[in-house]
Order: structure tokens, then C-alpha cells, then sequence
């Protein structure tokens, strides 16, 4: 049981990891920014979104922005310490954003357009009327509504989804992505299985015609 969901946006930020400071798009959306389109547009308990294809649409563009970013990030560690000393010790839990504001410059992704095909799986939290054709027809009348729960965005939120509907008809490849291009490894998604020991898993993302074949996490083609 599949949705199909045809996006459009003026820019995309599908952020690599291995770049530290200077934020660099992958060449295309990743399939964990494909899930956070889905959920944003339907999250439920019982369910969970499986990315299966990702389909490229547009010629790959890329343009280079100077976006502010804060440097510094709360510590975790400080946050639990203070919840455990009451209300008042998270007083100093804070951000000042003029004091510890950065501009760092940024390749990013301009006017994207791809349709995601993905399915449902039935998680533990499943109630017992709950089943795939019911999740499917939620997500369609949302979709055919315009309907979300917060705003769906391509990797970044200052880069909104600027346009979803269900795709009735494939568009065709853009010439320069016809045949096979190798994109290298890429983020499949972080690996939730172990709460104290979260890592990243990685694919070798093989776009052929435009096409990108997701494999589930559990896959051998899956590296940690």
C-alpha cells in the first residue's frame, strides 16, 4: 500500500554531513528529508512512513547563499542536570542570538521538483482498526486538502515545500539526468533500534534516468 507525492520548491538544503561548518546540499533530496515531507504531512503512532523511490524531476541546480546561524548549541547534559534541580534552574537555559549569531555561506539546491513514493508499515503503537488501506486514504484526503500539521520544507524550514498533491501522472526525466550517475554515499536515515546508541546509516545512492532506488534500513547495502 503506496502514496505517490509530486513537491515543488524555489530552494532545497539536504545538508551532508561531513561538512562541518560550510552547509553543502547532496545533489538530492535525501530519503530522511523524503520522510520529514511525509510526517509533516501525517504522523501517527500506529504507523511509519517507508521511502521507496525518489524521483528527480528538474535539472540540478545548485546557488550559493550567506545564511545566519547561531555557533553555540545547549548542552543536553546541562538541561537534564537542571530539570532535576526544579523550575527554577532552567532560568539560564537560553540562546542569546545577537551574542553568538554567525553568517556562514551555503551551496544550495534552486527550483526542485520530485515525487516521492513511499509505503506504510503498522508500528507496535497500532490500534487494533488500524490498517494500511485506512492510513493511505488519511494521507490522500490531506494531500487532495492541502492539509499538514506543520509546514513541510526541503532540509531546512527557511526552505518551505512551496507545493505537494498526489502524482497522477509521472513527469518525464530532464535530459542531463537520462542514463545512470553514480551520487555517491548518501544519508538513508538515522537508525533509531538502539535509544542510547543512535547512528546514521548511509547508501549508495544510484540515480538511473532520474530514478533513486531507496533500500530499507534493515538492507545489507545499508553502512553504518
Amino acid at each position: 500500500m503506496s502514496v505517490s507525492l509530486e513537491v515543488w520548491g524555489d530552494y532545497a538544503l539536504f545538508a551532508r554531513p561531513e561538512m562541518k561548518t560550510e552547509r553543502v546540499s547532496y545533489d538530492v533530496m535525501t530519503p530522511s528529508a523524503a520522510r520529514g515531507v511525509l510526517d509533516a504531512i501525517l504522523w501517527h503512532p500506529g504507523m511509519k512512513w517507508r521511502v521507496k523511490r525518489i524521483q528527480v524531476c528538474s535539472p540540478i541546480r545548485f546557488t550559493n547563499i550567506r545564511r545566519n546561524e547561531v555557533s553555540q548549541t545547549i548542552s543536553s547534559r546541562n538541561v537534564r542536570a537542571a530539570m532535576g534541580k526544579g523550575p527554577q534552574a532552567l532560568d539560564g537555559l537560553y540562546l542569546a542570538t545577537s551574542d553568538c549569531i554567525q553568517q556562514r555561506a551555503a551551496m544550495i539546491l534552486r527550483d526542485v521538483h520530485y515525487v516521492i513514493d513511499a509505503r506504510f508499515e503498522l508500528t507496535d503503537k497500532a490500534a487494533p482498526n488500524d490498517n494500511k488501506v485506512k492510513f493511505r486514504e488519511m494521507a490522500r484526503k490531506r494531500i487532495a486538502k492541502g492539509q499538514f500539521y506543520h509546514a513541510p520544507y526541503f532540509g531546512a524550514r527557511e526552505f518551505p515545500v512551496r507545493r505537494f498533491q498526489e502524482c497522477a501522472e509521472r513527469p518525464p526525466c530532464p535530459d542531463e539526468l537520462k542514463g545512470e550517475k553514480d551520487l555517491g554515499w548518501m544519508l538513508l536515515d538515522m537508525d533509531f533500534s538502539n535509544p542510547q546508541d543512535i547512528q546514521p546509516r548511509f547508501f549508495r545512492a544510484i540515480m538511473r534516468d532520474g530514478v533513486i532506488d531507496v533500500p530499507d534500513l534493515e538492507s545489507e547495502a545499508v553502512k553504518g
